[in-house]
């Protein structure tokens, strides 16, 4: 039997789809799973006449590999992943590539990069965005890890990413943890965007009444505008979906209490390491920490007042045209946020990530992908040194353009008692990063007066202190 061109261990879905991915692409694949069962069955069913090698140990998998060997991970983030690397270390050579293809922290690459290197191994992290579906006909990939092994393993990756414009959706993202780092922004900007979907819905709903039919109509409509993406391309999709049991619309009979695998939290961990703001995320995050408390929130809703009946009596579709802008303007404080944070993080890693890049590879395959994101490409071709994405020009003509409608669609929520944390994050972020001028002297004044940290003045320079009770 000849060797095997790429191996890839744990045959969930995601695993499963990648191998059938890849040898689509014309490679040849050997399979692990530590159930020897799911590997059988795989290898029987889906992968049935294909060049697809299943084994039964990790000895045998590693051995049916040709060399340098190119092994992918593909199992549940934390310690299990250190788990198969112990598996496999006894039997690898020094220049084989171990590549963790799943959700883990940055950090933890890191330290397995630097681990395996010192055994003359070469070890990548490799974030892969695109579900089920991305994995099994061309995901957004973002490696990370040495160049030496990127240029090993890239003529795969590169092949098996989303093609957009001839280009794939597959560019090296630096050295380390990169490539999990910026994987790791992604899903927060993702968080970010569906909770700002999921706060336009409740709008349009609770205050205009809009059934799952007109829904679908609205975001259909959006879809072929600038909000042109896989979320607003699948919510609409989701309106349409009655249940089989009841009749119903189908997202009326689920239950409103959210789950989160922790990639968000961790973005936000890293924003207050880095000193970023990245409040549009953050304010996604609580949203489903909220949403999760249901048990709470119903027993809040027999004692907690609501605000005076509101009954909107204005122009339905001027309300419609303004929860679309304000979910467009929202959207870019979300992408500026990920943005800035990529930056702080790229000086303190010396990652020296290319944001055009970062942005290209999301236009495909991946969940946030959006027709939005090949403005982001231009503007960092335009200046790639930008401090926010929000002083590029075609961007800050945009906030112009929105802001009086955006203004307007937080206000009826208000009004309504109709939540929208990510709405009004994103709102505050803007108006705080427009203003010359906060009140964070008074705040100063404060620091001084309780604790003597002390403060500087708007017109002369130094470091001065008052004794505030004299």
């Amino acid at each position: 039997m000849n060797p095997s061109d790429i191996g890839l261990i744990g045959l969930a879905v995601m695993g499963e789809n990648l191998v059938l991915n890849m040898e689509s692409k014309g490679f040849s694949v050997s399979v692990y799973n530590r159930t020897t069962e799911v590997t059988e069955k795989f290898a029987a069913k889906r992968g049935a006449g294909k060049r697809i090698s299943p084994t039964r140990s990790i000895e045998e998998f590693v051995e049916s590999l040709g060399k340098p060997r190119k092994m992918m991970i593909m199992v549940k983030a934390g310690s299990a992943v250190d788990a198969v690397i112990d598996q496999l270390l006894p039997h690898l050579d020094k220049g084989d590539v171990v590549i963790d293809g799943g959700n883990s922290l940055y950090t933890d690459t890191e330290r397995r990069e630097e681990a395996l290197s010192a055994k003359g191994l070469n070890f990548m992290g490799i974030g892969v965005s695109g579900g089920e579906e991305g994995a099994l006909k061309g995901p957004s990939l973002m490696p990370g890890g040495t160049k030496e092994a990127w240029e090993i393993v890239s003529p795969i990756f590169r092949k098996i990413a989303a093609q957009v414009d001839g280009e794939p959706c597959c560019r090296y993202m630096g050295s380390g943890g990169a490539g999990h780092y910026v994987k790791m922004v992604h899903n927060g900007i993702e968080y970010g965007d569906m909770q700002l979907i999921c706060e336009a819905y409740a709008i349009l709903h609770d205050v205009l009444g809009l059934g799952a039919d007109e829904l679908h109509e609205v975001f259909d409509t959006w879809n072929k505008g600038d909000l042109d993406s896989f979320l607003i391309e699948i919510t609409a999709n989701i309106f349409r979906r009655k249940d089989s049991e009841t009749d119903k619309p189908l997202v009326d009979v689920i239950l409103d209490k959210a789950g989160q695998k922790g990639t968000g939290k961790w973005t936000l961990l890293s924003a207050i390491e880095q000193g970023v703001v990245v409040s549009t995320i953050n304010a996604a995050v609580e949203a489903r920490v909220l949403s999760s408390m249901k048990e709470q929130r119903v027993r809040a809703s027999k004692i907690l007042p609501a605000p005076s009946p509101f009954k909107y009596d204005g122009d339905r579709q001027k309300l419609i045209d303004a929860v679309r802008d304000a979910l467009y303007a929202s959207k870019i404080m979300s992408y500026a946020q990920g943005f800035t944070l990529f930056a702080a993080a790229s000086k303190q890693f010396n990652w020296n990530l290319n944001f055009g890049d970062i942005a290209t590879i999301w236009r495909g395959g991946c969940i946030i992908r959006a027709k939005f994101l090949n403005r982001i490409k231009e503007a960092f071709d335009r200046n790639p040194q930008m401090e926010n994405l929000m002083l590029d020009p075609f961007f800050s003509a945009i906030l112009k353009e929105t802001q009086a409608n955006w203004r307007h669609a937080i206000s009826i929520a208000i009004q309504a008692g109709v939540a929208a944390p990510a709405f009004g994050a994103s709102l505050a972020y803007f108006d705080s990063y427009r203003q010359e001028r906060l009140p964070a002297n008074l705040l100063q004044a404060q620091r001084d007066y309780f604790g003597a940290h002390t403060y500087e003045r708007v017109d002369k320079p130094g470091v001065f202190h008052t004794e505030w009770l004299q």
